[in-house]
């Protein structure tokens, strides 16, 4: 059943899976076998079932890899042979469908369930369809085999005459599918059983009457020209889905198949139609569009579905309200999942599903899951409908309430995206753009929060969003650049050693900083890449400094947190080091303080490993410190990295001058040199000289510029 190129689908080994599969496929034999004849055995029916049952749960598999020929296959094998047993009807397909879109995502190996949904459904799709065009096929050969009856009655002699009519007789008696035999007039001439039952009318009723008669106006004259193409040769044969009369003047939605029967001379003579009740395929497709359209787990619309009829919901709305988009998410989900296991966690969804049903039971409201813990409301407002901060209060009220799954008590906060009354003619697909945007602005601010979208900061979300999307690609055509500011020593105004940084001039946006392009390259995951590009760069920039100015400087180079955490950090320092040739006492390697003190784990490992390298670490303060110095106690720290900017000619007696004189000192008794960044004018050079600082950053000493620039500077600065 299986592609040779592809890996195999393992048969699970025997055990709960292998029972838990043959129980299925017993349930399956035990309900077809019930609605009509089956010609096997039930022993060798079942049997023959559980095979199919493992080419299905295969395909389900096999649907999560790169799709090859073999699977359509594999699903028209299926189809086929459901079709030779007898298990074609639209009753069966539907049993089918009922029994094995249930029981195949309760099997174990497709757990959670949420992740083979889309796959089962897709699979069971495609295996109705190919049990239709099975039962189709046996229809055409049945047609077939009509046809040649009929052609061989007219040419054979007289005396054959009477047993081609005896047999097309026969045939047309024995068809479960309606046959219409009618003159190229569209008189008919002969009508099975089979059609009169599903017109309503006994076969003799119908003889003699016009074809067109039985369909229903509104396609009757569509029809006849297809009637007219038929005899004309322009088509060999018409298969389409039609309405027929009944008797009661009901519609009979059938699928229909009518051709040309030829006489002497190969000259048409009738057409010989045949047609099949569509509607109980009619209300399997429904379930399966269904199906496709809603969340297997809570029965809630998927996202799909939410945005089409979003759509309609927009145009309809009351002008003056409008309507009401909230997107929530439940805070720390994937502790209950990982905690408690996955079936714990899809019950409180359910619960939660129910929950929101409740709570939105007075309002016109639209309810979607999105996946995982995701979920979407639209509300049309109406005069009595509480304004977004009520409602989402009481939706928090609502959601937040412990629920009893397995004697677990489980409460999850929500947090809320909010787009309240946008314009009516506003597109679907923006909404829900800006109502995510507020979701993740909600979840920023920590757990149990909610935002109310905001055009103008929808506008900045969007742009920064779409630096950081570009981002990637600006490093790779070499338009983020390496930038560097002199270090110098505050005692002689000397030049000790540079600071890398990035920087970025997209096109229309003003030039970014540092700190800019450090904030878009971790929020797509550049950061770890581009930190060691910048590493690489800036050891070799200074070491041809060295060579060609005979300038011996000290590089220092910041990390953000992610790269102070990153378990490959030191192999990354040491592969840099080993390539441009520089010396690691000469590599001042800056960590933030707040990656410490929520990290000590990994990232103070990787700060002992760089003072055991060689390296000089330093760490990165910000503000006046809060308590973070007197963490210094205990770590290898070379340096202290003070991120803080007195106001110039700060005196003696100032309570702030007087806390950030301090600061030094702690350092210095932790056995830390001071390096203060952000000084911008003589005054506060001289103020943190006073306190006792050793080194200082700043546009007073030079503002971030290319090498070529900073080398002209080093002459300036000394």
């Amino acid at each position: 059943m299986t592609d040779p190129g592809r890996a195999p689908i393992p048969e699970p080994p025997p055990g709960p899976g292998r029972r838990e599969r043959g129980l299925l496929a017993r349930k399956w034999a035990y309900l077809l076998g019930g609605i009509g004849y089956v010609p096997l055995v039930h022993a060798n029916f079942e049997a023959e079932l559980a095979t199919l049952l493992d080419a299905l749960c295969a395909e389900v598999h096999e649907s999560g890899q790169e799709q090859s020929p073999g699977s359509t296959g594999a699903l028209e094998a299926a189809g086929a042979r459901l079709a030779e047993l007898n298990c074609a009807s639209g009753q069966a397909i539907t049993v089918t469908m009922s029994v094995l879109g249930k029981g195949l995502l309760t099997l174990p190996e497709f757990q959670p369930a949420e992740e083979f949904a889309e796959r089962v459904v897709g699979v069971l799709g495609a295996l109705a369809a190919s049990v239709v065009v099975a039962s189709q096929n046996a229809t055409l050969a049945q047609q077939e085999s009509l046809k040649l009856s009929m052609l061989k009655a007219v040419r054979d002699a007289k005396y054959e005459l009477r047993t081609a009519q005896a047999r097309f007789d026969e045939v047309a008696t024995s068809s479960a599918s309606g046959i219409l035999v009618a003159g190229l007039d569209g008189t008919l001439v002969t009508v099975n059983a089979a059609a009169g039952m599903m017109l309503g009318h006994a076969p003799d009723e119908l003889t003699g009457r016009d074809l067109f008669e039985l369909v229903h106006p509104d396609y009757r004259p569509v029809l006849r020209e297809d009637y007219r193409a038929l005899t004309a040769g322009k088509v060999e044969r018409i298969q389409q889905s039609q309405r027929l009369l009944h008797s009661d003047g009901e519609p009979v939605s059938v699928s229909l198949t009518a051709s040309l029967l030829r006489g002497a001379g190969d000259e048409p003579s009738h057409f010989v139609t045949v047609v099949e009740d569509g509607t109980e395929l009619l209300l399997l497709q429904n379930e399966l569009s269904r199906q496709a359209l809603h969340d297997v787990l809570t029965g809630l619309p998927n996202r799909q579905c939410f945005s089409t009829r979003m759509e309609t919901s927009l145009s309809k709305a009351d002008p003056e309200l409008g309507v009401t988009l909230l997107r929530l998410e439940l805070d720390a989900f994937a502790v209950v999942r990982n905690g408690l296991g996955e079936r714990v966690a899809e019950q409180l969804l359910v619960i939660v599903a129910q929950r929101l049903r409740s709570a939105l039971a007075g309002e016109k409201a639209l309810l979607s899951r999105f996946g995982g813990a995701e979920f979407a409301v639209l509300v049309e407002n109406a005069p009595n409908t509480p304004d977004p901060v009520r409602l989402v209060h009481e939706l928090r009220r609502e959601l937040t309430e412990p629920a009893y799954v397995d004697e677990h008590g489980l409460a999850l906060s929500v947090s809320i995206g909010v787009v309240s009354r946008p314009a009516q003619d506003r597109e679907a697909a923006d909404l829900l753009r800006e109502s995510h945007q507020a979701l993740r602005r909600a979840k920023a601010n920590g757990h149990g929060q909610w935002e109310l979208s905001h055009p103008e900061q929808d506008r900045l979300d969007r742009e920064t969003d779409a630096l950081a999307a570009t981002m990637p690609g600006a490093f790779e055509h070499g338009d983020v650049e390496a930038r560097y500011r002199p270090l110098v020593r505050l005692a002689d105004g000397a030049v000790h050693g540079v600071e890398v940084l990035l920087g970025w001039d997209p096109p229309g946006v003003d030039p970014l900083s540092d700190r800019q392009c450090r904030q878009l390259a971790e929020t797509t995951g550049l950061m770890l890449p581009l930190g060691q590009w910048l590493l690489g760069t800036a050891c070799r920039q200074v070491g041809w400094w060295r060579q060609r100015l005979d300038r011996d400087l000290r590089l220092l180079v910041s990390l953000s947190p992610h790269q102070a955490a990153d378990t490959d950090l030191l192999t990354r320092v040491v592969g840099v080091l080993e390539e441009t040739r520089f010396p690691a006492e000469r590599l001042l390697i800056e960590l933030p303080m707040l990656a410490l003190a929520a990290d000590l784990g990994e990232t103070g490992d990787n700060l002992r490993a760089l003072a055991d390298l060689g390296v000089r670490p330093v760490i990165g303060v910000r503000g006046l410190g809060d308590g973070a110095l007197a963490m210094l106690a205990g770590l290898p720290a070379h340096g202290v990295r003070l991120d803080c900017e007195p106001s110039d000619g700060a005196g003696p007696d100032s309570p702030v001058a007087g806390l950030l004189r301090e600061l030094p000192g702690l350092a210095h008794r932790a056995g830390a040199d001071v390096i203060v960044d952000g000084l911008t004018t003589a005054g506060q050079a001289r103020f943190w000289l006073d306190a006792g600082a050793e080194l200082a950053v700043g546009d007073h000493f030079g503002a971030p510029c290319r090498p070529d620039e900073l080398a002209e500077a080093f002459c300036d600065l000394g």
